[in-house]
């Protein structure tokens, strides 16, 4: 039985105290004035065209949109720029959301993305991964907590916000725009809301299920609830395979209702599944150099670390299968996506490609570095980095803009949800043995070698 330790868990309740303090700071800074967004920009544009500019340089902000014209349109530049020093102000006081709300989507999906490889593992009836299986119910039990905290999250946005990530939840934009008009019937709170309950229910049944299955079979004397969990992962694979589709078009697409893909589910499930494996291999390199875990050895880890491999691989087939196909057709309302990500977020848009796909295959191809425990760790930080900016490049340019940087609300925000992610997966792990011994295949699972 693994023993939540005094340090771990003190551990966690120091990251979740720093990132309250860290966010609410960050709640408590975003809100800025009309005028003193005027001044930020005016500065701003004066350091960029130099001293003694100030005004002609405020304008050069609004004229970014076009010519400004001297003369009788004096007022309506006017009228021009506090249109977009109020839009500025609105992507500024929208950050901590947003910050908020990265974090906690990417968290939420590493419990998610093992859920669905547990399943997997389930309904392939799988024999190498079972003394994998109680570290893998452990991380599930995020999911409840996790997903219920980012649709609250998205839900607040709108209400006790000022319609801070989704703007079809803004009824004074949608009447104004015709497209997202054309929407609404699918993109309303309620049946947003519902949707959500749905998506989250389903979830967590399953798991609800698959964990006490697994339990119980520890004591039986047949396999009977080895069977059902069998059946149950089968169809719940089908229920997640449409659910996590219809939730990344929920809670990352819709940020930008004017645009879609229709990769865009398995671009996500891409992410949310390497994510979660990685996650994985240094629960699982934690807690073997605690001595737990007696029966995983370098083939196990070999093996998990082929997921991240491969799953990396495949991420990067669907990242450049998307873009290569809407650059190539070069349609004018699908292309705004990567323009903008080009112009404003062109570091982390292509430096996560590099974590996510040049690192990986230079640390993990080789058959060998699989098996070395601080080789897989080193290629497993840069992936989990790589794929929280990705996370934060679909969240970010239709929420905050240009207005982007990874300070004190991101990083508060990161250790907020990682205490509580550890204080609840390392919790979960208290509560049954580490070894599923009830398992038919676990003879199987405890002699792999590779």
């Amino acid at each position: 039985m693994y023993t939540f330790s005094n340090k771990l868990k003190t551990f966690s309740f120091i990251l979740i105290i720093l990132g309250v303090l860290g966010v609410g700071y960050g709640f408590m800074t975003s809100h800025k004035s009309l005028e003193e967004v005027k001044t930020m920009l005016a500065e701003e544009a004066s350091a960029h065209h130099g001293e003694g500019h100030a005004e002609e340089a405020s304008h050069a902000v609004v004229e970014s949109h076009g010519t400004h014209e001297e003369g009788n349109h004096a007022s309506a530049d006017v009228h021009h720029e506090d249109e977009h020093a109020e839009h500025v102000m609105h992507q500024i006081s929208n950050r901590p959301w947003a910050a908020l709300y990265v974090a906690a989507f990417f968290f939420m999906m590493i419990a998610l993305g093992i859920l669905a490889f547990y399943a997997i593992q389930f309904a392939s009836q799988a024999g190498w991964s079972i003394v994998l299986f109680r570290v893998m119910e452990g991380i599930t039990a995020y999911v409840l907590p996790g997903a219920l905290i980012v649709l609250a999250i998205a839900l607040a946005s709108g209400t006790i916000g000022h319609y801070n990530l989704f703007v079809w939840m803004d009824p004074e934009v949608v009447a104004h725009d015709k497209l997202i008009q054309g929407k609404s019937g699918f993109l309303n709170i309620g049946w947003f809301a519902v949707r959500g309950i749905i998506f989250i229910a389903g979830w967590s049944l399953y798991r609800h299920f698959a964990r006490k299955f697994s339990i119980a079979q520890d004591s039986a004397d047949n396999i009977s609830n080895f069977k059902k969990t069998f059946r149950i992962s089968a169809a719940f694979l089908v229920f997640f395979i449409y659910t996590e589709s219809m939730m990344s078009w929920d809670w990352i697409m819709s940020v930008d209702p004017h645009w879609f893909s229709t990769l865009f589910g398995w671009y996500v499930f891409a992410s949310m599944f390497v994510s979660g494996i990685t996650v994985l291999a240094l629960m699982i390199i934690y807690l073997k150099s605690r001595n737990y875990l007696e029966f995983v050895n370098e083939n196990h880890l070999h093996d998990v670390a082929k997921f991240m491999f491969a799953f990396s691989i495949f991420w990067t087939y669907l990242w450049f299968s998307q873009f290569m196909l809407i650059w190539y057709s070069n349609i004018p309302e699908e292309v705004t996506y990567f323009v903008t990500r080009f112009e404003d977020y062109q570091l982390p848009f292509l430096g996560m490609v590099v974590m996510n796909f040049v690192f990986p295959i230079l640390m993990l191809m080789n058959a060998d570095y699989k098996r070395i425990p601080w080789f897989v760790v080193m290629a497993g930080l840069v992936i989990l980095a790589g794929h929280y900016i990705d996370i934060f490049v679909m969240i970010m340019p239709a929420t905050v803009g240009d207005r982007w940087f990874i300070g004190i609300p991101e990083i508060s925000s990161i250790l907020l949800f990682a205490g509580l992610f550890i204080f609840i997966v390392f919790t979960a792990l208290t509560k049954a043995p580490l070894l599923a011994k009830g398992n038919p295949l676990i003879k199987e699972s405890k002699d792999f070698h590779y």
